[in-house]
Protein backbone atom coordinates (compact mmCIF):
# COMPACT_ATOMS: atom_id res chain seq x y z
CA UNK A 1 0.00 0.00 0.00
CA UNK A 2 2.88 1.99 0.70
CA UNK A 3 3.80 1.72 -3.19
CA UNK A 4 0.33 2.08 -4.19
CA UNK A 5 0.44 5.74 -2.49
CA UNK A 6 3.75 6.69 -3.94
CA UNK A 7 2.47 5.70 -7.56
CA UNK A 8 0.06 8.37 -7.14
CA UNK A 9 2.50 10.98 -5.44
CA UNK A 10 5.03 10.55 -8.40
CA UNK A 11 2.29 10.44 -11.14
CA UNK A 12 0.62 13.58 -9.88
CA UNK A 13 3.74 15.94 -8.62
CA UNK A 14 6.75 14.52 -10.29
CA UNK A 15 10.04 14.98 -8.03
CA UNK A 16 8.83 14.70 -4.33
CA UNK A 17 10.25 14.23 -1.19
CA UNK A 18 10.73 10.34 -0.82
CA UNK A 19 14.30 8.91 1.07
CA UNK A 20 14.06 11.79 3.86
CA UNK A 21 9.88 11.99 3.86
CA UNK A 22 9.30 9.75 6.45
CA UNK A 23 12.81 10.56 8.61
CA UNK A 24 11.33 12.14 11.93
CA UNK A 25 14.88 14.02 11.89
CA UNK A 26 14.25 15.54 8.37
CA UNK A 27 11.67 18.38 9.00
CA UNK A 28 12.69 19.95 5.48
CA UNK A 29 13.31 16.57 3.25
CA UNK A 30 14.79 16.86 -0.34
CA UNK A 31 13.16 16.13 -3.31
CA UNK A 32 14.16 12.71 -5.12
CA UNK A 33 14.27 12.35 -8.83
CA UNK A 34 10.71 10.72 -9.88
CA UNK A 35 12.08 8.03 -12.24
CA UNK A 36 14.37 7.02 -9.53
CA UNK A 37 11.86 6.95 -7.17
CA UNK A 38 9.77 5.07 -9.69
CA UNK A 39 12.23 2.33 -10.38
CA UNK A 40 12.71 2.15 -6.24
CA UNK A 41 8.92 1.37 -6.07
CA UNK A 42 9.26 -1.92 -8.73
CA UNK A 43 12.22 -3.38 -6.52
CA UNK A 44 10.01 -2.86 -3.59
CA UNK A 45 6.93 -4.42 -4.90
CA UNK A 46 9.52 -7.46 -6.06
CA UNK A 47 10.64 -7.75 -2.40
CA UNK A 48 6.86 -7.78 -1.09
CA UNK A 49 6.19 -9.74 -3.34
CA UNK A 50 8.37 -12.12 -2.36
CA UNK A 51 7.85 -11.45 1.28
CA UNK A 52 4.16 -12.83 1.29
CA UNK A 53 4.08 -15.62 2.46
CA UNK A 54 0.41 -17.68 2.06
CA UNK A 55 0.75 -19.95 5.01
CA UNK A 56 2.12 -17.52 7.91
CA UNK A 57 -0.61 -15.45 9.86
CA UNK A 58 -2.36 -12.31 9.18
CA UNK A 59 -4.30 -9.60 10.20
CA UNK A 60 -7.51 -11.74 9.39
CA UNK A 61 -10.94 -9.55 9.69
CA UNK A 62 -8.72 -6.67 10.04
CA UNK A 63 -7.84 -6.57 6.99
CA UNK A 64 -10.76 -5.09 5.30
CA UNK A 65 -10.07 -5.50 1.74
CA UNK A 66 -9.06 -9.10 1.47
CA UNK A 67 -9.81 -10.27 5.22
CA UNK A 68 -6.03 -11.00 5.74
CA UNK A 69 -5.66 -13.50 2.81
CA UNK A 70 -1.93 -13.52 1.47
CA UNK A 71 -2.37 -15.21 -1.68
CA UNK A 72 -4.97 -12.46 -2.61
CA UNK A 73 -2.16 -9.82 -1.75
CA UNK A 74 0.15 -10.86 -3.90
CA UNK A 75 -2.17 -11.58 -7.10
CA UNK A 76 -2.89 -7.31 -6.00
CA UNK A 77 0.68 -6.73 -5.91
CA UNK A 78 1.29 -8.30 -9.18
CA UNK A 79 -1.20 -6.43 -10.74
CA UNK A 80 0.03 -3.21 -9.70
CA UNK A 81 3.23 -4.27 -10.97
CA UNK A 82 1.57 -4.78 -14.45
CA UNK A 83 0.10 -1.42 -14.05
CA UNK A 84 3.06 0.42 -13.13
CA UNK A 85 4.94 -1.45 -16.10
CA UNK A 86 2.19 -0.04 -18.66
CA UNK A 87 2.54 3.47 -16.93
CA UNK A 88 6.04 3.92 -18.24
CA UNK A 89 6.25 2.05 -21.21
CA UNK A 90 6.80 5.15 -23.46
CA UNK A 91 9.82 6.10 -21.08
CA UNK A 92 11.21 3.03 -20.79
CA UNK A 93 9.68 0.33 -23.11
CA UNK A 94 12.53 -2.19 -22.15
CA UNK A 95 12.27 -2.01 -18.39
CA UNK A 96 8.24 -2.01 -19.27
CA UNK A 97 7.93 -5.20 -21.23
CA UNK A 98 10.14 -6.79 -18.22
CA UNK A 99 8.29 -5.87 -15.00
CA UNK A 100 5.04 -6.41 -17.38
CA UNK A 101 5.69 -10.11 -18.15
CA UNK A 102 6.91 -10.91 -15.32
CA UNK A 103 3.57 -10.03 -13.33
CA UNK A 104 1.63 -11.65 -15.79
CA UNK A 105 3.25 -14.86 -15.53
CA UNK A 106 3.09 -14.61 -11.57
CA UNK A 107 -0.52 -14.12 -11.72
CA UNK A 108 -2.84 -10.66 -11.92
CA UNK A 109 -6.38 -10.55 -11.48
CA UNK A 110 -8.56 -12.42 -13.71
CA UNK A 111 -12.13 -11.58 -12.38
CA UNK A 112 -13.93 -8.83 -10.90
CA UNK A 113 -14.30 -11.14 -7.90
CA UNK A 114 -10.38 -9.99 -7.53
CA UNK A 115 -11.01 -6.34 -7.72
CA UNK A 116 -9.97 -4.54 -4.28
CA UNK A 117 -12.45 -2.75 -2.88
CA UNK A 118 -12.57 -0.20 -0.06
CA UNK A 119 -15.72 -0.80 2.29
CA UNK A 120 -17.30 1.75 3.80
CA UNK A 121 -19.95 1.81 5.82
CA UNK A 122 -23.59 3.44 6.11
CA UNK A 123 -22.70 5.61 9.27
CA UNK A 124 -20.83 9.17 9.03
CA UNK A 125 -18.51 9.65 9.29
CA UNK A 126 -16.96 6.69 7.28
CA UNK A 127 -19.06 6.81 4.43
CA UNK A 128 -18.59 6.72 0.72
CA UNK A 129 -17.11 10.24 0.44
CA UNK A 130 -19.61 10.59 -3.00
CA UNK A 131 -22.44 10.10 -1.08
CA UNK A 132 -20.82 12.87 1.77
CA UNK A 133 -20.46 15.42 -1.45
CA UNK A 134 -23.31 14.47 -3.28
CA UNK A 135 -26.08 13.39 -0.66
CA UNK A 136 -25.20 14.64 2.50
CA UNK A 137 -24.19 17.82 1.18
CA UNK A 138 -27.60 18.38 -0.40
CA UNK A 139 -25.77 19.97 -3.42
CA UNK A 140 -27.51 19.23 -6.91
CA UNK A 141 -24.78 21.09 -8.94
CA UNK A 142 -22.46 18.14 -9.99
CA UNK A 143 -23.45 17.02 -13.21
CA UNK A 144 -22.69 14.99 -16.47
CA UNK A 145 -20.30 16.83 -19.01
CA UNK A 146 -21.97 16.77 -22.49
CA UNK A 147 -18.49 15.18 -23.66
CA UNK A 148 -18.69 12.15 -21.56
CA UNK A 149 -22.69 11.13 -21.80
CA UNK A 150 -22.01 11.95 -25.57
CA UNK A 151 -18.96 9.28 -25.59
CA UNK A 152 -21.43 6.72 -23.47
CA UNK A 153 -24.37 7.71 -25.91
CA UNK A 154 -23.15 8.77 -29.51
CA UNK A 155 -26.88 7.94 -30.48
CA UNK A 156 -29.42 6.55 -29.60
CA UNK A 157 -29.39 3.31 -31.39
CA UNK A 158 -25.69 2.74 -29.18
CA UNK A 159 -26.53 3.36 -25.79
CA UNK A 160 -24.58 2.32 -23.27
CA UNK A 161 -25.64 0.05 -20.78
CA UNK A 162 -23.63 1.32 -18.09
CA UNK A 163 -26.12 4.59 -18.46
CA UNK A 164 -28.28 4.29 -15.92
CA UNK A 165 -25.74 3.11 -13.49
CA UNK A 166 -23.68 5.82 -14.06
CA UNK A 167 -26.52 8.88 -14.48
CA UNK A 168 -29.76 9.50 -13.98
CA UNK A 169 -32.16 10.78 -16.69
CA UNK A 170 -32.83 14.56 -16.59
CA UNK A 171 -36.49 15.98 -15.90
CA UNK A 172 -37.21 15.67 -19.19
CA UNK A 173 -36.44 11.91 -18.85
CA UNK A 174 -33.13 11.93 -21.19
CA UNK A 175 -29.40 11.66 -20.68
CA UNK A 176 -28.12 14.81 -20.75
CA UNK A 177 -24.76 16.73 -19.88
CA UNK A 178 -23.27 20.05 -19.31
CA UNK A 179 -20.48 21.43 -21.13
CA UNK A 180 -17.66 21.31 -19.28
CA UNK A 181 -16.54 23.82 -16.75
CA UNK A 182 -19.98 26.03 -17.67
CA UNK A 183 -21.39 25.46 -14.06
CA UNK A 184 -20.08 29.68 -13.39
CA UNK A 185 -22.62 30.64 -16.14
CA UNK A 186 -25.64 30.22 -14.16
CA UNK A 187 -26.72 26.91 -16.29
CA UNK A 188 -30.19 25.45 -14.35
CA UNK A 189 -28.63 21.75 -12.98
CA UNK A 190 -31.85 20.13 -13.17
CA UNK A 191 -32.08 19.95 -17.42
CA UNK A 192 -28.81 17.53 -16.52
CA UNK A 193 -28.33 14.49 -15.53
CA UNK A 194 -26.68 13.67 -12.11
CA UNK A 195 -24.80 10.87 -11.10
CA UNK A 196 -27.07 7.90 -10.32
CA UNK A 197 -26.89 4.11 -9.97
CA UNK A 198 -25.12 2.12 -6.96
CA UNK A 199 -24.32 6.21 -6.20
CA UNK A 200 -27.58 7.49 -6.00
CA UNK A 201 -30.83 5.78 -6.07
CA UNK A 202 -33.27 8.06 -8.84
CA UNK A 203 -35.94 9.90 -7.33
CA UNK A 204 -38.90 11.83 -8.81
CA UNK A 205 -38.01 14.98 -10.16
CA UNK A 206 -39.20 18.27 -9.42
CA UNK A 207 -39.13 21.90 -10.90
CA UNK A 208 -35.55 22.36 -9.05
CA UNK A 209 -34.02 19.47 -8.51
CA UNK A 210 -33.37 16.14 -11.62
CA UNK A 211 -34.24 12.68 -10.78
CA UNK A 212 -31.39 11.07 -9.22
CA UNK A 213 -31.46 13.37 -5.88
CA UNK A 214 -33.99 11.05 -4.18
CA UNK A 215 -33.49 8.36 -1.26
CA UNK A 216 -29.78 7.28 -0.88
CA UNK A 217 -29.23 2.94 -1.20
CA UNK A 218 -25.05 2.80 -1.16
CA UNK A 219 -23.52 5.50 1.22
CA UNK A 220 -21.18 2.03 1.85
CA UNK A 221 -20.44 1.80 -2.23
CA UNK A 222 -17.41 0.35 -1.74
CA UNK A 223 -14.15 2.49 -3.73
CA UNK A 224 -12.26 0.96 -5.77
CA UNK A 225 -8.34 0.47 -5.46
CA UNK A 226 -7.68 -1.38 -8.68
CA UNK A 227 -9.88 -3.85 -10.83
CA UNK A 228 -9.96 -6.51 -13.45
CA UNK A 229 -11.29 -4.10 -15.80
CA UNK A 230 -8.52 -2.20 -16.07
CA UNK A 231 -6.08 -5.29 -15.69
CA UNK A 232 -7.32 -6.35 -18.84
CA UNK A 233 -7.25 -3.12 -20.73
CA UNK A 234 -3.42 -3.11 -19.39
CA UNK A 235 -3.13 -6.57 -21.27
CA UNK A 236 -5.08 -5.49 -24.47
CA UNK A 237 -2.12 -2.41 -24.55
CA UNK A 238 0.86 -4.48 -23.51
CA UNK A 239 0.02 -7.04 -26.45
CA UNK A 240 -0.25 -4.09 -28.73
CA UNK A 241 3.25 -3.20 -27.65
CA UNK A 242 4.58 -6.50 -28.26
CA UNK A 243 4.78 -8.48 -25.30
CA UNK A 244 4.82 -11.84 -24.20
CA UNK A 245 1.31 -11.62 -22.20
CA UNK A 246 -0.60 -14.39 -23.99
CA UNK A 247 -4.25 -13.37 -25.64
CA UNK A 248 -4.99 -11.14 -28.56
CA UNK A 249 -5.70 -6.84 -28.23
CA UNK A 250 -8.97 -8.02 -28.97
CA UNK A 251 -9.85 -10.95 -26.66
CA UNK A 252 -8.25 -8.22 -23.54
CA UNK A 253 -10.38 -5.29 -25.05
CA UNK A 254 -13.61 -7.32 -24.61
CA UNK A 255 -12.93 -8.83 -21.45
CA UNK A 256 -11.99 -5.07 -20.04
CA UNK A 257 -15.58 -3.96 -21.65
CA UNK A 258 -17.25 -6.77 -20.03
CA UNK A 259 -15.90 -6.58 -16.79
CA UNK A 260 -16.85 -2.77 -16.60
CA UNK A 261 -20.46 -3.40 -17.63
CA UNK A 262 -21.06 -6.55 -15.59
CA UNK A 263 -19.35 -4.75 -12.58
CA UNK A 264 -21.69 -1.56 -12.58
CA UNK A 265 -24.82 -3.85 -12.66
CA UNK A 266 -25.17 -4.71 -16.18
CA UNK A 267 -25.82 -8.68 -17.89
CA UNK A 268 -22.88 -10.67 -19.71
CA UNK A 269 -25.94 -10.16 -22.33
CA UNK A 270 -25.75 -6.80 -22.50
CA UNK A 271 -22.32 -6.72 -22.85
CA UNK A 272 -21.82 -9.14 -25.60
CA UNK A 273 -24.70 -7.07 -27.20
CA UNK A 274 -22.57 -3.39 -27.05
CA UNK A 275 -19.26 -5.21 -27.77
CA UNK A 276 -21.17 -5.73 -31.13
CA UNK A 277 -22.17 -2.14 -32.01
CA UNK A 278 -19.71 -0.78 -35.08
CA UNK A 279 -18.01 1.96 -32.55
CA UNK A 280 -17.42 -0.59 -29.89
CA UNK A 281 -16.16 -3.37 -31.80
CA UNK A 282 -12.73 -3.67 -31.92
CA UNK A 283 -12.29 -3.74 -35.75
CA UNK A 284 -14.38 -0.83 -36.32
CA UNK A 285 -14.16 0.67 -32.74
CA UNK A 286 -13.64 5.04 -32.80
CA UNK A 287 -10.16 5.99 -32.87
CA UNK A 288 -7.39 5.65 -35.51
CA UNK A 289 -5.08 3.45 -33.89
CA UNK A 290 -5.44 0.36 -31.48
CA UNK A 291 -3.94 2.44 -28.51
CA UNK A 292 -7.08 5.23 -29.19
CA UNK A 293 -9.20 2.48 -29.30
CA UNK A 294 -8.28 0.98 -25.86
CA UNK A 295 -7.60 4.81 -24.58
CA UNK A 296 -11.80 5.32 -25.24
CA UNK A 297 -13.47 2.85 -23.76
CA UNK A 298 -10.89 2.36 -20.59
CA UNK A 299 -11.46 5.95 -20.23
CA UNK A 300 -15.17 4.97 -19.91
CA UNK A 301 -14.43 1.93 -17.34
CA UNK A 302 -12.71 4.54 -15.34
CA UNK A 303 -15.76 6.32 -14.28
CA UNK A 304 -15.53 7.49 -10.54
CA UNK A 305 -11.82 6.95 -10.73
CA UNK A 306 -11.05 10.20 -12.21
CA UNK A 307 -7.39 10.27 -11.23
CA UNK A 308 -6.70 7.26 -13.07
CA UNK A 309 -8.49 8.14 -16.05
CA UNK A 310 -6.31 11.33 -15.77
CA UNK A 311 -2.92 9.08 -15.97
CA UNK A 312 -4.10 7.01 -19.17
CA UNK A 313 -5.53 10.09 -20.76
CA UNK A 314 -1.97 11.62 -20.22
CA UNK A 315 -0.11 8.51 -21.32
CA UNK A 316 -2.12 8.24 -24.89
CA UNK A 317 -3.18 11.92 -25.54
CA UNK A 318 -6.79 10.53 -26.31
CA UNK A 319 -10.07 10.91 -26.32
CA UNK A 320 -9.28 14.79 -26.93
CA UNK A 321 -10.41 16.30 -23.57
CA UNK A 322 -12.90 19.45 -24.71
CA UNK A 323 -11.65 22.46 -22.73
CA UNK A 324 -14.17 24.78 -20.95
CA UNK A 325 -14.53 27.99 -22.24
CA UNK A 326 -12.08 30.78 -20.68
CA UNK A 327 -9.55 27.76 -19.23
CA UNK A 328 -7.16 29.09 -17.08
CA UNK A 329 -4.51 27.26 -18.43
CA UNK A 330 -3.93 24.74 -21.06
CA UNK A 331 -4.53 20.79 -20.01
CA UNK A 332 -3.33 20.63 -16.75
CA UNK A 333 -0.73 17.28 -16.95
CA UNK A 334 0.44 17.47 -13.11
CA UNK A 335 0.01 19.01 -9.85
CA UNK A 336 1.86 22.10 -8.59
CA UNK A 337 3.25 21.43 -5.32
CA UNK A 338 1.30 22.20 -2.08
CA UNK A 339 1.15 25.82 -0.69
CA UNK A 340 2.76 24.25 2.65
CA UNK A 341 6.25 23.34 0.40
CA UNK A 342 6.25 26.43 -1.26
CA UNK A 343 6.08 27.92 2.33
CA UNK A 344 8.00 25.85 4.31
CA UNK A 345 10.44 23.62 2.40
CA UNK A 346 11.95 26.53 0.14
CA UNK A 347 14.93 25.64 -0.82
CA UNK A 348 13.90 21.80 -1.78
CA UNK A 349 11.03 23.22 -3.24
CA UNK A 350 12.71 25.56 -5.55
CA UNK A 351 15.49 23.12 -6.59
CA UNK A 352 12.63 20.63 -7.09
CA UNK A 353 10.89 22.82 -9.51
CA UNK A 354 13.78 23.76 -11.60
CA UNK A 355 14.62 20.08 -12.07
CA UNK A 356 11.29 19.28 -13.61
CA UNK A 357 11.56 22.45 -15.85
CA UNK A 358 8.90 24.52 -13.70
CA UNK A 359 6.46 24.34 -10.84
CA UNK A 360 3.18 24.46 -13.40
CA UNK A 361 0.59 22.72 -13.96
CA UNK A 362 1.86 22.35 -17.91
CA UNK A 363 4.88 20.40 -17.40
CA UNK A 364 4.85 16.94 -18.31
CA UNK A 365 6.25 14.48 -16.15
CA UNK A 366 8.70 11.71 -17.06
CA UNK A 367 6.34 9.15 -17.83
CA UNK A 368 4.64 11.46 -20.06
CA UNK A 369 7.42 11.59 -22.67
CA UNK A 370 5.05 10.89 -26.15
CA UNK A 371 2.65 12.78 -28.30
CA UNK A 372 -0.74 11.81 -29.53
CA UNK A 373 -1.31 8.27 -30.75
Amino acid sequence: MEVYSYYYLVTTFGNIPYSQALDINQPFPKYDDAATIYSELLTRLDADIAALNPSAGSYGNADIIYGGIPANWAKFANTLKLKMGITIADFDNVKAKAVVEAAVKAGVFTSNDDNALFAYVTTPPNTNPVWVDLVQSQRHDFVGTSQFIGLLNPNTATQDPRTPYFFAENKNSVYLGADNGSGSGGIVYSNYSLPSGPLLTPGPPTSSQPKSIGSVTNPDFPGLLLDYSETEFNLAEAVERGYNVGGTIESHYDAAITASITYWGGTAAQANAYLLLPNVAFATATGTTPLQKIALQEYLALYNRGWDAWIVNRRLDYPALVAPPNAYSAFPVRFTYPISEQNVNVVNYNQASTAIGGDKVTTKLFFDTKGAY
